[in-house]
């Protein structure tokens, strides 16, 4: 039996907040957060455990990420109610968000990002509230290192590729030193 994550305050304020979004649920359109053997296996355990069947949820084009569906949507956004419906298993990056990351080439450092409010409402709301972010920021930190150390370098360097508009740093962190060696 797979264990439960458990819901804290930040989630759960986030989740609210994010199914309540008038940019048109940018976060979960035309997105392909990467997911790692571990965390893929958590969420087909977490669809199995719950009787939701979603075919082939998984593609995997330089790196494992949820399916995109017709429109666009990840395969596990549910249009109706606008929520993630693996919400308590959800990717790291869709955890951490609006904190996103790079890794410098030069340095190693893994450099943190926020997206603006103008793309992500939850930014704004995040960054205006100075204990909010940093216990955010702490959390983001942990999941992204979390993904890092766990995705083969070839993986990583895919998702380095991948552009991030509208987002600006607030921090950086020493990053581990196998991946900083081959970035």
């Amino acid at each position: 039996m797979m264990p439960k994550k458990r819901h804290d305050r930040r989630q759960d304020d986030f989740f609210d907040t994010c199914s309540h979004c008038e940019t048109n649920w940018s976060c979960c359109h035309e997105t392909t957060p990467p997911v790692t053997d571990r965390r893929m296996k958590i969420i087909e355990g977490f669809l199995k455990e719950n009787n939701i069947e979603i075919r082939n949820p998984f593609v995997k084009t330089g790196y494992v990420f949820p399916r995109l569906d017709k429109e666009g949507y990840c395969v596990f956004h549910d249009t109706k109610t606008r929520k993630c419906i693996v919400h308590p298993v959800k990717p790291e990056t869709c955890v951490a968000g609006p904190i996103t990351f790079d890794i410098n080439k030069k340095t190693g450092e893994i450099e943190w990002f926020i997206k603006t409010q103008k793309i992500c409402p939850l930014a704004g709301r995040v960054f205006e509230d100075k204990t909010l972010l940093k216990s955010h920021v702490e959390s983001a930190k942990r999941e992204i290192k979390r993904l890092v150390d766990e995705l083969d370098i070839n993986a990583l360097d895919a998702i380095l590729k991948k552009d991030e508009p509208e987002t600006f740093k607030i921090d950086r962190k020493q990053c581990i030193a196998k991946r900083s060696e081959s970035v």
